[in-house]
């Protein structure tokens, strides 16, 4: 079905990641799938954009922009 490729992480992130979030994901490589497939849906990049737009008004509010 899928095909696989390995990614190397530094250990002690990886260590980090198990012992944060271990209740939600079995495995670092479950959680860095799952953090791939958020980052790469196209509402995020939507609210990127909105974040952007709001931190670009806030700037011009104060007198940045």
């Amino acid at each position: 079905m899928n095909d696989w490729r390995q990614v190397q992480l530094p250990e002690d992130l990886c260590a980090a990641a198990e012992e944060r979030f271990a209740g939600k994901f079995h495995s670092v490589d479950q959680l860095v799938s799952f953090l791939l497939q958020e980052l790469l849906r196209d509402d995020s990049a939507e609210l990127d954009r909105a974040e952007q737009t709001a931190v670009e008004q806030r700037l011009k509010d104060l007198g940045y922009l």
